[in-house]
């Protein structure tokens, strides 16, 4: 595997780890009660997006 594949994987790794991260987080806010505005959805809805921007970016430049 030459280091760009290495670097692409990582790309969609830590892109897939971001992803469960702003689920989980918007997951656990709505659970505890809190509304769509709360800090913890709209962090989940960040991670979320870099996430999903990040694996965009990645699979556009191949």
């Amino acid at each position: 595997m030459s280091g760009r594949d290495a670097h692409r994987h990582l790309t969609t790794l830590f892109s897939i780890v971001m992803v469960v991260i702003g689920l989980a987080l918007i997951v656990r806010a709505l659970s505890a009660g809190g509304g769509p505005f709360s800090i913890g959805v709209i962090m989940g809805l960040l991670f979320l997006a870099a996430g999903l921007g990040r694996m965009w970016v990645a699979r556009s430049t191949r």
